[in-house]
């Protein structure tokens, strides 16, 4: 039984060493022959086709939870960027505003600096505080006043033009006429033809009329209207407005001529208050030197007294 036992064993063991050795001599064999002619390339080709499948499958779920999850960063990541963008352009849009108005204010000073060139006294540079616009008054109050040496009746500019007249005035404030204020008038001169009238508010914000020029005056869309220096308020020389309508009646015996405001009445935001320069006084009799050839009056001789 015992020697049995050790027989098969032994024969069991020489079969299994023979087919090691077998397997050996077949796999050494095709190492030689895929290294030196590669004839098992089409077989692992056609081998991965087959496995394919079965790597995609165990390989899918570790792909989709790395995907889902790089996607919900990334999600986040431009969430948190697209907020910071977001904040970064309303703060350059607030700055911009801002750089906006400081431009437009410099264009508006430059424009101020530039009208008063032919003004004989220092203009007074004034911001507007309050606006009263109806039906029945177009004024503004601006912030300079008698302590500034502001005074009733001068002059008031801005950038573009004559902006109106100061009206009523208070220690630090006074209120402003604007020229389109049914009470306010202007000595104007027609720029091209040099033809004098007077220009009068309608009530209506930027718009004058000329009702005094009769229907042969040579007046003609887009003339421009200047100060004529007539009454000794308003400068010489100064835009008033520009011809916008010029209707003719042969009926009526005055044109009917509508006229836009130089000024911007409706937005400007710093008046030139105009202040007058004082004038020389005028010569006295005894003052002038006598002409030539007269002969000088002999000094009268002292009374003489008994």
């Amino acid at each position: 039984m015992v020697a049995f036992r050790s027989h098969e064993s032994a024969g069991r063991s020489s079969g299994l060493l023979l087919r090691s050795v077998l397997y050996a001599l077949l796999a050494l064999g095709l190492i030689v022959l895929d290294k030196r002619y590669d004839q098992l390339g089409k077989i692992r080709r056609a081998l991965s086709v087959v496995a394919y499948p079965l790597e995609l499958g165990v390989a899918s779920p570790f792909r989709g939870w790395a995907w889902l999850r790089q996607s919900i960063t990334t999600r986040d990541t431009l969430r948190a960027e697209n907020a910071r963008l977001r904040a970064k352009l309303l703060d350059e849009r607030f700055r911009l505003q801002r750089y906006a108005a400081l431009q437009a204010e410099n264009a508006e000073l430059r424009g101020l600096r530039t009208s008063t060139a032919g003004v004989g006294a220092r203009p007074l540079v004034a911001d507007i505080m309050d606006v009263d616009i109806d039906a029945f008054r177009e004024r503004v109050l601006v912030d300079k006043g008698a302590a500034e040496g502001v005074r009733v009746g001068q002059a008031v500019l801005d950038a573009h033009g004559v902006f109106g007249q100061v009206e009523s005035v208070g220690e630090r404030t006074c209120d402003v006429l604007m020229l389109s204020d049914a009470t306010s008038a202007i000595p104007v001169m027609i720029n091209r033809t040099g033809l004098r009238t007077i220009a009068v508010g309608t009530g209506d914000l930027g718009r004058l009329k000329l009702p005094y020029l009769p229907t042969t005056a040579d007046v003609a869309k887009g003339d421009l209207l200047v100060t004529s220096g007539l009454g000794g308020v308003y400068p010489e020389g100064y835009p008033v407005g520009t011809v916008v309508d010029v209707k003719i009646d042969t009926v009526r015996s005055l044109a009917d001529v509508d006229v836009r405001t130089a000024a911007k009445l409706d937005s400007s935001r710093e008046l030139l208050i105009l202040r007058a320069t004082p004038r020389p006084p005028a010569p006295t009799a005894t003052a002038t030197a006598p002409a030539a050839g007269a002969s000088s009056p002999r000094p009268a001789k002292p009374a003489k007294h008994r």
